[in-house]
């Protein structure tokens, strides 16, 4: 079989690994330089090498961490593993010790500073309550209204739940749909393996993590790889698709949401979403500066966390629409400098703002399913894979289910 892959972010790599293991003769088609979609390395004319976001990874996910063991990715050099520690600059320490699950979420919790001994226990309980019923909640609402229905009102909402909400949802609590929410709790905090709670920390470019080796495992089993190329007309009929008027068996589609409707046929259904921007600024410090852990949450400000990137450089984010938007990028650095509070001020700074970093996830949200009309085409990307928000995992999910259910669909011509 000759299928198309259009699009080399991680659902289109993960779809084009699959369909070569199949034994798929796999075109790779990328209208950018490199691969990686939102999660690689950005293009830099000087100083030291800029991922386009951060990325935060955890334990739970699986199919991310097998899939980079494939193409010859190692996770357990390319990252620095600890156990979840979630902490800010107001003096709130919530720290998982490595003990069996649900001991260490028990005794995280018990151990919590700046936390009455009534909450934590009420927000114990009500962990137990979510677990009992598989996290699957009556109806899907708001983080802010579900919070306010638990009595989730205090000191761990504030400096646990919607910090762990935005940076999951990249959606504020009061817009972000708590189904989704508690789907990420219920892989993550509410996960039997305690391993699945652990932060993963790049210690490389991002590129370096899976794009690049999953190009060069790619190429090595012979698939054609065309970046620079943005495919500009899909026409699918009865036994075949052509990709600018090249002949396939089948093609993923593995573009952004709002790349869609130039892509599909007309008539087809398309999704109705609104996005959310993200906004990371780059601060480069003495090589000998470092947070004492290495993601640390910013609390009473317009950041919401900073990831030490290692050689005195640290990456402050700005999730979600907010008045963070309106600032220069200069007084933005600052600002971020003032909230983080070193003493010095950088010798550098560099903000990168992606406008449409993911869709907003919020209750209800209708997601296109992965299979369309046509049995030769079918989609990949966060956006299709309704159980999680735009995350990575949920991008390299949908692309094997997408590589899955195409092998499927040309097999069973």
């Amino acid at each position: 079989m000759r299928v198309a892959v259009v699009g080399a972010g991680w659902a289109g790599l993960a779809a084009a690994v699959d369909l070569v293991t199949a034994g798929a003769s796999v075109t790779l088609f990328e209208a950018g330089r490199q691969p990686g979609g939102r999660a690689r390395r950005a293009a830099t004319r000087d100083g030291p090498p800029l991922d386009n976001g951060q990325h935060l990874f955890l334990g739970a996910y699986r199919e991310c961490l097998a899939l980079m063991r494939r193409v010859g990715a190692e996770p357990e050099v390319l990252f620095d593993r600890r156990p979840l520690r979630v902490s800010d600059n107001a003096g709130f320490s919530l720290a998982l010790p490595r003990l069996p699950a649900p001991l260490n979420l028990a005794w995280g919790l018990l151990a919590a500073r700046g936390v009455t001994a009534r909450e934590k226990l009420a927000t114990a309980l009500w962990m137990q309550g979510l677990k009992a019923r598989q996290f699957v909640l009556a109806a899907d609402t708001t983080v802010a209204d579900w919070l306010d229905a638990a009595g989730q009102t205090g000191v761990l909402r504030r400096r646990l739940w919607e910090p762990l909400c935005l940076a999951a949802l990249n959606t504020p609590a009061e817009r972000a749909s708590a189904q989704v929410f508690a789907h990420v709790l219920r892989d993550s905090l509410g996960s039997p393996r305690r391993a699945d709670t652990d932060l993963l920390l790049p210690r490389v470019p991002l590129s370096a993590v899976f794009p690049d080796p999953a190009v060069a495992w790619l190429a090595a089993r012979g698939a054609e790889l065309r970046f620079g190329r943005r495919v500009r007309v899909l026409e699918p009929d009865d036994d075949q698709v052509r990709v600018d008027g090249e002949a396939f068996a089948g093609a993923v589609v593995a573009v952004a949401p709002q790349h869609l409707a130039a892509l599909l046929p007309p008539a087809s259904p398309l999704p109705a979403l609104a996005f959310e921007p993200i906004a990371t600024v780059y601060l480069g410090y003495d090589p000998a500066v470092a947070l004492p852990f290495p993601l640390m949450a910013l609390a009473g400000g317009i950041g919401q966390w900073v990831v030490d990137r290692g050689n005195g450089v640290l990456a402050a984010i700005l999730s979600g629409h907010g008045p963070w938007e309106d600032l220069p990028d200069a007084d933005l650095a600052a600002e971020m400098h003032r909230e983080i509070g070193l003493p010095e001020p950088p010798a550098w700074h560099r903000t990168l703002r992606e406008q449409r970093a993911t869709f907003s996830c919020r209750p209800g949200l209708a997601r296109l399913p992965c299979l369309t009309a046509h049995r030769s085409v079918v989609l990949a990307g966060d956006h299709t894979w309704a159980e999680y928000p735009a995350t990575l995992e949920g991008a390299v999910r949908s692309g094997r289910g997408a590589a899955a259910a195409l092998d499927h669909a040309l097999r069973a011509a």
